[in-house]
């Protein structure tokens, strides 16, 4: 059956959470989707989100040449989030690291656990 966007369950302001992964495994990065990055994304190939703070679409790597090639889009099974399964050029992360998650929370105390890319 054909995939229709509008089936997802969004937040109220049209979103839904997108999280990026790689080939591994690896989680590299959550962002925000509406109807039509999921679209753009499914259409092109190359992942769009909607930036919260610019109000406008953001296709990954479009300035900073990092580009998100989608291989595969997974719906979870409440519909309200969806999985990047990606092919990443550089990093992930404005950071400069491979993925935004680069701090761990261990015995109560922040440690950085992953260093930018060189």
């Amino acid at each position: 059956m054909p995939f229709d966007p509008s089936t997802l369950r969004y937040n109220e302001a049209g979103l839904i959470p997108a999280i990026a992964q790689d080939r591994t495994g690896a989680v590299l990065m959550m962002a925000w989707m509406n109807a039509e990055a999921v679209a753009r994304t499914l259409e092109t190939g190359r992942v769009t989100y909607w930036s919260r703070s610019r109000q406008e679409f953001w296709i990954k790597g479009e300035t900073s040449g990092h580009v998100q090639t989608l291989v595969e889009m997974r719906v979870d099974c409440d519909r309200d989030c969806l999985l990047m399964v990606v092919d990443q050029q550089g990093p992930a992360c404005h950071t400069n690291r491979r993925s935004c998650f680069y701090t761990a929370i261990r015995d109560r105390e922040e440690v950085v656990i992953m260093a930018p890319m060189a």
